[in-house]
């Protein structure tokens, strides 16, 4: 089928503005890239400099030799991994149970879940952090885990999904004999693989980019997250730029994998619990 010029032009303007598009969303990361690959004075050179003639790994190499970073990753990666794992497991019960189960104050206790979803988490850190102190948490694993787990937002999208699976699925278990838990874990818990995919990337990056309450909850720095450990790059008298670049980019390359390799299941996703749109 020809098209017309008018469509021609149509379609070009949109490749134009989705060309623009990219390249205004991929600036940064570029040029984070390349001030981790230049010496300090290369920066903030005017104009300003892409590729350093002076190219150099030395900025890496001065991450690893002037903090524990590698401590920083693996905290970082332990939080962020087991409250993923932990926070899909009680969501999808939570989700299931409000969406499948009949008791009362269901939607009472839905209401509530919801509702906390305004609440700044600035208004909680003090309280939040007094109570981590009392249990004496500070300074440990379960500072950094517990208080991250709960999120109404994942409840929220498993319930709206478990909502849209056909009864006539779990009836045909139960005919066969499967109980109420057997019907979770054999029907809705392979049908919420995309989900449940898709919210493990949004939990993971969450808890990965997390800074203001590890900084609060963990001060030791054998206990730093990667966050706030690329903040300790910054001084009273200056910041090391160029080992923050360096640093940024040794921490984002987890989030990348894990967002291309999981991309797909955040579209699927989005279609089978019918909020595209």
């Amino acid at each position: 089928m020809h098209k017309t010029p008018r469509q021609i032009l149509g379609i070009s303007v949109w490749y134009l503005i989705a060309i623009v598009l990219a390249i205004v969303f991929a600036g940064p990361f570029v040029w984070m890239v390349s001030s981790s690959l230049k010496p300090a004075n290369e920066i903030f050179a005017n104009p300003p400099i892409l590729i350093s003639p002076n190219f150099s790994m030395k900025n890496f190499e001065e991450v690893f030799r002037q903090a524990p970073f590698e401590r920083y990753m693996f905290n970082s990666f332990l939080v962020a991994s087991t409250v993923t794992v932990v926070a899909l497991i009680l969501h999808a019960m939570a989700g299931y149970a409000l969406a499948r189960l009949e008791f009362p104050g269901r939607r009472l206790i839905f209401i509530g879940i919801i509702s906390t979803l305004m609440i700044p988490f600035y208004t909680i850190l003090i309280p939040l952090a007094l109570l981590v102190k009392q249990l004496g948490w500070l300074n440990t694993y379960w500072a950094l885990i517990i208080p991250a787990i709960p999120h109404a937002f994942g409840i929220f999208w498993l319930r709206q999904f478990f909502l849209g699976i056909p009864q006539d699925l779990e009836d045909a278990a139960r005919i066969d004999g499967a109980s109420r838990v057997g019907v979770f874990y054999h029907v809705a818990l392979p049908l919420a693989r995309p989900v449940m995919a898709a919210l493990a990337v949004f939990f993971f990056l969450a808890n990965w980019d997390s800074f203001l309450w590890p900084l609060v909850a963990a001060n030791r720095a054998d206990m730093r997250m990667v966050q706030v450990g690329i903040q300790s790059f910054t001084g009273e008298h200056g910041n090391a730029w160029e080992q923050i670049m360096a640093a940024s980019v040794i921490a984002i390359i987890p989030t990348l994998l894990l967002f291309f390799s999981l991309q797909r299941f955040i579209v699927e996703s989005v279609k089978m619990t019918g909020l595209k749109g």
